[in-house]
């Protein structure tokens, strides 16, 4: 009788589980490609075409292509010196690599309009220079920058303090110089843990909305990204075209849960390792 209560238990929890996920995940998905289609697929396919959503498109990738990489140096550099060394103002260090989650993404937009904006802190300068951070490029660089800075540094300091140093320890004794140990040894040792990161930190890049709808202006066919975009879209009712380019948004979202899961599959326990599952 017992055993029969735990089924039916585990039945029920498991159902309710599918069920939960169907309404916030499966359904809602579902919904958008299918309301992107609803007209066909060549109003889907103008839409994506548009010229003003072939800037979007581009505008969210030119920024990825920026603030991952540079995210990715960031997180090595800073996970390298944070797990491997010992140094004044480290926990502090760890404090402001955590801050972007506790801080809401519209704050930190509403940051760089005080300090780059017409009067902000260094806007006079930047006016009188003829530099245009805010309402510009250059200003959802950073603000993207800043709300995905913790992803991949977040992913390896874990991991590089389990490690420890002895690997390195056992390479500078053999006589390799420090960047030679740090491509040789420590690289390799963390590299599936890194990749997990910029996935996710590619992700987030993407679809970053609060900041960027901050610090953009909402410039048509100049500063907004895609998630912009489809706002955009969406409040003049052209329902086709924001459910077309939100699914593009949501398309690159599943290629990178899958390839998350892949790497979860593959080299499941050294990302456990990392401590972010």
């Amino acid at each position: 009788m017992q055993i029969d209560e735990s089924r039916a238990v585990k039945a029920a929890l498991i159902a309710t589980s599918f069920l939960f996920l169907g309404l916030v995940l499966i359904l809602p998905l579902a919904s958008v490609f299918t309301e992107a289609f609803r007209r066909g697929a060549e109003p889907f396919f103008a839409a994506l075409i548009e010229r003003d959503a072939l800037s979007a498109i581009y505008l969210t990738l030119f920024v990825a292509a920026i603030a991952v990489p540079a995210n990715l140096v960031f997180g090595l550099v800073a996970s390298w010196a944070i797990a491997k060394f010992e140094f004044p103002g480290k926990s502090f260090l760890v404090t402001l690599i955590d801050l972007p989650f506790s801080v809401s993404p519209v704050i930190s937009g509403l940051v760089y309009i005080l300090l780059f904006g017409s009067y902000g802190l260094f806007g006079p300068w930047l006016i009188e220079n003829g530099i245009q951070i805010v309402f510009a490029v250059p200003g959802i660089v950073l603000a993207t920058i800043f709300v995905t800075f913790p992803f991949v540094a977040r992913q390896l300091i874990p991991l590089m303090e389990q490690q420890g140093t002895g690997d390195e320890e056992a390479a500078l004794s053999l006589g390799a110089s420090g960047f030679q140990t740090f491509r040789k040894v420590t690289l390799p040792n963390v590299k599936w843990a890194l990749l997990y990161g910029v996935l996710l930190c590619n992700a987030r890049a993407m679809g970053e909305f609060g900041a960027v709808s901050v610090i953009s202006g909402h410039i048509r066919g100049k500063t907004n990204t895609m998630p912009l975009h489809v706002e955009i879209l969406y409040n003049e009712y052209n329902f086709v075209a924001a459910f077309a380019v939100a699914s593009l948004l949501a398309f690159l979202a599943l290629v990178t849960l899958v390839l998350k899961s892949l790497l979860e599959w593959r080299y499941g326990g050294e990302l456990a390792a990392s401590g972010r599952h």
